[in-house]
């Protein structure tokens, strides 16, 4: 039995080792500079430690602070260290979880009547960084269940004991560095040494486990740079965040708000809102119209056995709201998760023929999830949302053509909005866990060629993800980077082979025998609340003139000029421009000002001239004025610019 193994790098290049070699060790062979540099490594599509010995042939991906893993490990590994430091400093804490998350990590703490002072945060920083510069290496130990649980009912901490119960025995992992022990599966980097730069950002109450009737951690949540320099400027964006906050602008351009009363996490659109809505959706609706679309209208609930059959009862079940019953024995009805099942019994309503192919069906249909109040943000993470839901039955060999359009719309959409930075992501299967997938490897072989021909076809700026796809097919997600360079998830395309078999969904073929279509799942905004928040934020609230609930402010420079500016202001309505005539008794340059702060695209400024001549003094936001215009001049302007954005 040889004693060399294969290790392939993603360059397809391939470097033989002794067994038991780490990925620093291949790191080292191939340049000290990048050794120093290796967070974690990703091991036949796996996270590990860098410092873990590989024993078979593997692919191998050295990741580093570029690799968003690599970011994840440390902020894990900082997670850790920042218990030490609480340990350290108050004697006698019990400890919750600690996991990474999207920018940083917290970990969840039970003082245990020792009094913490929340405005002393810096002496925890500082002995963070005091500890990090020990560089005490990561250690993982696989321990019995027997020996965890002795380990921690000595420490006399309930919250890693009630962790244990839950694990099988064989696969339970310490993590060792300096002095402090955790309960945790890995990976972590190699040493502290690598954490040069520590703030912690909040402190907030955390029930145990999510559970309200659980006792109430206190969770501090931080971030961890490995230079003093990019800490100093994720602060910076931070404060940029704030004043981007769309709840803050929100409230300011009153687009929305929300009612305890009414419900935690159910949003009321006021009117500027409700008009942004409107015109995202009718953009869309008119392009999904130019795009072959049929819109559909689906209720806000159906019956229990519809989401057991699509599979969405076993999978959103336990986070949905409670069946409702009805006075019928037996009848039970939930409030739809996902517009899809509904869909399938749309398409499945009457025979269908290949000739028929493709259905695409559109909705915006609003679902709902019972999130935990604690974990409600904005409209970020609501309880009811409605997605720009479509889905797309077609025969096999029209997937790669339907997915284009899909991908051409997405990108349409991007471009009016003015998202220009965005990667888009293949999220394949796991080739090494086979039995996580459901349906035949032909026909995911022929869906992952699809998408990925269109990627390239489309010169997309696009990565390959192991082990992303869903369930029951491969899909193309778009990850969108913000004006302050946060990345979200926005439009996304999925190709499914599951719901057609579960729902027996058929069309007629030309060889007059029966098939499956196959689904494919489409949501450029995703959530219209998410998408929403994400463009204020991303605007800072001063939208596309297209989208601008307000898109003029017409403003009299005394009461004399009212009926000139209500002539105007119903001129400019004909002419599908929307906006509001300033009829307060303020001079113009307090007007001018407040249009400003509302972000309006133009001021129309009325006074003895214009109202003599039938024209309007106009000035841009942000720009200041551009000269003085004829009515019907201003609207040609006006609807020009509109189509430069988008077209």
């Amino acid at each position: 039995m040889s004693d060399q193994i294969t290790i392939t790098l993603p360059d397809g290049s391939k470097r033989s080792y002794n067994k038991g070699a780490t990925a620093l060790d291949v790191a080292m062979s191939i340049s000290e500079g990048l050794a120093r540099n290796v967070l974690a490594a990703k091991v036949n599509g796996e996270v590990r430690d860098s410092f873990r010995p590989i024993e078979e042939d593997s692919n191998l991906q050295l990741l580093t602070w570029n690799d968003d893993e690599g970011k994840s490990t440390m902020w894990h590994s900082s997670a850790h260290l920042m218990a030490e430091a609480l340990e350290a400093l108050y004697p006698g804490i019990k400890l919750g979880i600690g996991p990474p998350i999207e920018n940083g990590f917290y970990y969840d703490i039970d003082f245990n009547g020792i009094e913490f002072d929340s405005d002393n945060l810096e002496a925890i920083e500082n002995k963070m960084l005091e500890l990090a510069r020990e560089k005490n290496e990561f250690t993982r130990k696989e321990i019995s269940k027997a020996d965890a649980i002795a380990y921690y009912k000595e420490k006399g901490d309930e919250y890693k004991l009630e962790l244990i119960d839950g694990l099988d025995d064989g696969s339970i992992t310490f993590y060792n560095q300096g002095n402090f022990t955790d309960l945790c599966r890995g990976p972590h980097i190699p040493h502290t040494g690598y954490i040069k730069a520590v703030k912690i950002l909040n402190v907030a109450g955390a029930y145990w486990r999510g559970d309200e009737n659980r006792k109430q951690l206190t969770r501090l949540y931080a971030i961890s740079f490995p230079k003093q320099k990019e800490l100093k400027e994720h602060l910076e964006l931070l404060e940029q965040a704030k004043l981007r906050d769309h709840r803050k602008i929100g409230k300011e351009l009153e687009l929305f708000t929300f009612s305890e009363k009414v419900g935690k996490g159910l949003p009321l659109w006021l009117p500027k809102g409700a008009v942004l809505r409107e015109r995202l959706e009718n953009f869309l609706k008119k392009a999904q119209l130019k795009a072959g679309y049929d819109q559909v209208v689906s209720p806000h609930i159906g019956g229990k056995e519809l989401y057991v059959t699509s599979g969405h009862y076993a999978k959103y079940g336990e986070d949905s709201f409670q069946p409702i019953h009805t006075p019928s024995e037996d009848e039970e009805f939930l409030l739809k998760p996902m517009n899809c099942p509904h869909h399938c019994e749309i398409y499945k309503s009457k025979p269908r023929s290949y000739k028929d192919l493709p259905v695409r069906y559109a909705e915006f249909g609003t679902v709902y999830r019972y999130e935990q109040s604690g974990e409600l943000h904005g409209l970020t993470r609501v309880r009811g949302f409605t997605q720009d839901d479509a889905h797309i039955f077609c025969s096999q060999d029209q997937v790669k053509s339907e997915f284009a359009k899909v991908v051409d719309l997405v990108l349409y959409v991007f471009s009016a909005l003015g998202f220009e930075d965005f990667t888009a992501q293949v999220s394949l299967r796991d080739p090494n866990n086979p039995d996580k997938y459901i349906g035949k490897d032909e026909d995911w072989e022929k869906a992952e060629a699809a998408i990925k021909e269109v990627a390239e076809e489309k010169e997309l700026n696009f990565v390959i993800e192991y082990g992303e796809a869903a369930f029951y097919g491969p899909k193309l997600d778009f990850m969108v980077k913000d004006a302050l360079g946060r990345k979200w998830q926005l439009g996304t395309s999925q190709v499914d082979y599951s719901l057609p078999e579960r729902f027996e969904l058929e069309y007629i073929g030309s060889d007059n025998k029966k098939h499956r279509p196959v689904m494919i799942h489409r949501a450029p905004f995703g959530s219209m609340e998410r998408f929403i928040a994400i463009l204020i934020e991303n605007c800072a609230g001063d939208f596309p003139l297209w989208l601008a609930p307000d898109q003029i402010a017409i403003l009299p420079i005394s009461e004399k000029y009212h009926d000139y500016a209500k002539e105007l202001f119903v001129e400019m309505q004909e002419k599908d421009i929307r906006g509001f005539v300033d009829e307060r008794d303020e001079k113009i340059g307090k007007k001018i000002r407040d249009a400003e702060v509302k972000k309006t695209p133009f001021m129309l400024i009325v006074g003895e001239k214009e109202a003599e001549e039938g024209t309007v003094s106009v000035r841009q936001h942000g720009q200041g004025d551009i000269g003085s215009m004829k009515k019907d001049e201003f609207a040609r302007f006006f609807h020009n610019k509109v189509a430069e954005l988008i077209n």
